[in-house]
């Protein structure tokens, strides 16, 4: 599968200096603390002399425009006009708003994204979206804009955390569900994440994607489908980061993986998905992710937080719901209640599941 003329997967060192043969009046790199102390000392012998550094603090609580004033006034203390460079080294916030920075900055500059994470590899640095969270919400401000380039060297992966990993596992898994039934089974066969060839998975994810985004790169139509498991996973992540405490934060890919569950079983409902397939993939995901905790009287809340998202038409929620696996339908619409209804069937899920022979697998604690 053919990936995007701007996207090279391989050494990041060689590719970052077969770009900088082209000429920039001046380079900044965007790092928050983790990629500074792991990422940018990789490529740090690669840039040239004078490069800036700008530094922000991890986190989706932070991918707000506080965070995008700072970085815009350092791009203007270094005084980069419009043939400046801005690398964005990181996961998906670096991506996203480092992104967004470069493509406002002076009306856009040319900006390279480094993604460090799996999922920033396979999702957050690829099609052009861009953008920030706005009062709560999840990338509510932003724009389309393809990067100058994106270097993805799957060896950066052995700087994530075991759960960082898995996050960005739950993005190839959801390519695979709307798009790949072979590319589902084969990543399910995996029984640990060490025994997944990144290069190959990463490879034929990012070729999905593009193939998606090629025919609708701004989102009007089949683009959506990439958002399956997202409405009310986004619903569910943007709750957990403005009422829990930070020791209690999801990670995007976790609550994706429970947007998928839930999304699923409305499937069955609304597009026809079989029964055996949705307990299929509400094994697996609960296999690997757990189920999240949710009392039954947030519901209500994260139901609600679905009337703000993107996909949505003249009031009306928009879900991207599959048909079977590998096959995705979208703008199919759905009630707040309808939403409620998905999120309770979720929260009523055994904490508890079992293997096919029966034995007992430990849930991972949200």
């Amino acid at each position: 599968m053919q990936l995007p003329d701007y996207v090279r997967i391989g050494q990041v060192q060689k590719g970052l200096a077969e770009l900088l043969q082209h000429s920039f009046s001046a380079i900044a790199v965007l790092v928050d603390e983790n990629t500074y102390q792991y990422c940018y000392p990789i490529v740090a012998p690669i840039l040239p002399q004078g490069h800036q550094i700008i530094a922000i603090p991890s986190g989706e609580q932070h991918k707000n425009l506080q965070t995008c004033q700072q970085i815009w006034q350092a791009l203007t203390n270094m005084q980069a006009d419009r043939n400046a460079l801005l690398i964005n080294l990181g996961g998906g916030v670096i991506s996203d708003m480092g992104g967004f920075c470069a493509a406002t900055y002076k009306r856009g500059i040319r900006f390279v994204q480094i993604p460090t994470t799996l999922l920033a590899q396979v999702d957050a640095s690829i099609g052009g979206k861009l953008g920030i969270d706005f009062q709560g919400f999840k990338n509510h401000i932003g724009v389309f804009q393809l990067p100058f380039c994106v270097l993805i060297d799957t060896s950066f992966l052995a700087t994530l955390p075991w759960r960082q990993l898995r996050s960005g596992f739950a993005e190839l898994l959801k390519h695979s569900l709307i798009a790949d039934w072979q590319a589902w089974h084969e990543l399910t066969r995996a029984h640990h994440l060490q025994d997944v060839d990144w290069q190959k998975v990463v490879h034929h994810s990012i070729a999905i994607k593009e193939r998606i985004v090629s025919q609708d790169p701004h989102e009007k139509g089949l683009r959506k489908i990439l958002n399956f498991g997202h409405t009310l996973g986004h619903a569910i992540e943007t709750y957990f980061l403005e009422n829990r405490p930070a020791e209690q934060g999801l990670l995007h890919g976790e609550a994706i993986a429970a947007g998928m569950i839930a999304e699923a079983w409305l499937a069955v409902r609304k597009t026809g998905l079989p029964q055996q397939e949705f307990e299929e993939i509400k094994w697996h995901l609960l296999q690997l992710y757990g189920k999240i905790a949710i009392s039954q009287h947030e519901i209500a809340s994260i139901a609600q937080l679905a009337l703000q998202d993107k996909k949505n038409q003249n009031g009306i929620i928009q879900l991207s719901l599959i048909e079977a696996i590998g096959a995705c339908k979208y703008n199919v619409p759905a009630t707040v209640k309808e939403l409620k209804e998905a999120l309770l069937a979720y929260c009523q899920m055994p904490a508890e599941i079992h293997d096919n022979n029966g034995t007992s697998i430990d849930q991972v604690g949200m």
